[in-house]
């Protein structure tokens, strides 16, 4: 007779804190996982940084705080929810932060940081009143579904643009790029070799994707390949530039309380739509479509973003390339704490980070958009108050390049639909309070 497995007392305290039978996962998948979701987002290091820098930031500090932010609002998000959510700067927030609010506006970036502050304040409250996980819960469950589409849609279409396969066009907007181009054809084979993985069922089948993708392109020179140790470690730069150093004087002004709001919309609905669309496809959701432990998640966030300001970046929100590591069998904080401790490491291996080219990492977010799509079978198209909401969330969220901005649409039709129809009793308070404060959003 076998003699039972005996667990080591680092398996067992993992099992302990992250309850990993429960959530049918092991370590080793975990892992696996919180590489991939680190691989998908980490551009943002070099991304971010470049973004801020131009309103006069210290580059480096900047790189310096995205990754501590990272870390800060990630690992909360283990500790306190148990989720594989990655946290990070947002995108589009810092271009609004930087070209909107400093270059546009005329506001120190100072004074920005402390708008950026007040905000992550604001959801800390609102975290531990009732209020954000209420409105994650009271959205229907049609718009539940819609919101994993959409964003498996606009996670799509951003490795598409990633990888120059999709490119701007005066004209039309959008267009198809050089599909003969270095990038494209590295795509292309990005797709083709991770969907094989895929189809033989490979454990950590998007990490290994990417990892080859890389290889190749660094073998026949279509991207910067590492050529000595200069490229692959060196020290963080100094965080003092930008650290505590938040402006508080004259952010009441007019002009600011706008701006403030407009970081606390968007950040909060960025992140309820990520936390929705994600659990969604994880199966997270209870059975009456309520996220369990929604306020710790939505509380991981809120802290994420005030220590961001402190460090010096712009608001930290959940990542929706989060989804990578749940399609590779992220199920538990495990995998979130993984992406915290690459975070710390990339800030002695950003060289070598730097050097992962985008087009590698984009088959990964369009497969990722793939799994994300399969909600959409449990959407009731034959009635159209469901329907219409539903594609409009889906439909606005690539094409407003936001995901806050496809909620909002799937809600006020949703809202309108229903009240036009005779049917204003499936209508929840909080959706009437939502679309009331959306209305008001757009008049202001």
């Amino acid at each position: 007779m076998a003699s039972p497995k005996v667990q080591t007392p680092d398996e067992g305290f993992l099992e302990r804190m992250f309850q990993l039978k429960a959530n049918n996962t092991s370590v080793r998948t975990e892992i696996l996982a919180g590489v991939t979701t680190f691989m998908t987002m980490a551009y943002i290091i070099i991304v971010n940084p470049s973004i801020l820098g131009v309103t006069g930031m210290d580059t480096g500090a900047v790189m310096v705080a995205t990754i501590l932010g990272s870390v800060v609002g990630t690992l909360l998000m283990a500790l306190l929810a148990n989720y594989p959510f990655a946290l990070a700067p947002g995108m589009g927030l810092n271009a609004f932060f930087a070209y909107t609010v400093v270059l546009g506006m005329g506001i120190s970036w100072q004074v920005a940081l402390a708008a950026v502050f007040i905000d992550g304040v604001i959801f800390l409250i609102l975290s531990i009143l009732p209020v954000r996980k209420r409105i994650v819960n009271d959205i229907p469950m049609t718009l539940k579904l819609a919101v994993s589409v959409g964003i498996g849609l606009f996670i799509a279409f951003i490795g598409l643009q990633s990888a120059g396969v999709i490119v701007g066009d005066p004209a039309t907007l959008v267009a198809l790029g050089d599909v003969l181009s270095p990038g494209v054809l590295l795509f292309v084979f990005g797709i083709v070799v991770t969907g094989m993985l895929i189809a033989y069922r490979i454990k950590g089948a998007l990490l290994l994707g990417i990892l080859i993708t890389t290889a190749v392109s660094w073998i026949f020179g279509l991207s910067p390949r590492p050529t000595g140790i200069a490229d692959i470690i060196g020290a963080p730069p100094s965080l003092a530039p930008t650290f505590m150093q938040m402006d508080f004087r004259g952010v009441f002004d007019v002009g600011l309380i706008a701006v403030i709001f407009t970081f606390t919309f968007v950040d909060m609905f960025d992140t309820v739509g990520t936390l929705i669309g994600v659990s969604t496809k994880a199966g997270f959701l209870d059975e009456k479509g309520e996220l369990p432990r929604a306020d710790q998640a939505l509380l991981a966030d809120a802290i994420g973003t005030v220590a961001g300001a402190v460090f010096g970046t712009s608001t930290v929100t959940t990542y929706v390339e989060s989804a990578s590591g749940v399609a590779d069998g992220g199920r538990t904080g495990l995998t979130a704490v993984t992406v915290s401790v690459l975070f710390l490491l990339a800030l002695f291996f950003a060289p070598l980070v730097s050097l992962i080219p985008s087009a590698a990492t984009a088959p990964a977010l369009v497969i990722v958009g793939i799994y994300m799509m399969e909600p959409v079978i449990k959407i009731d198209f034959t009635d159209f108050t469901e329907a219409i909401p539903a594609f409009l969330t889906i439909a606005m969220m690539p094409f407003a390049y936001s995901i806050a901005e496809g909620l909002v649409w799937g809600i006020l039709a949703y809202v309108f639909i229903k009240l036009l129809a005779g049917r204003s009793k499936e209508i929840s308070i909080t959706m009437w309070v939502l679309a009331v404060l959306f209305i008001i959003r757009f008049l202001a």
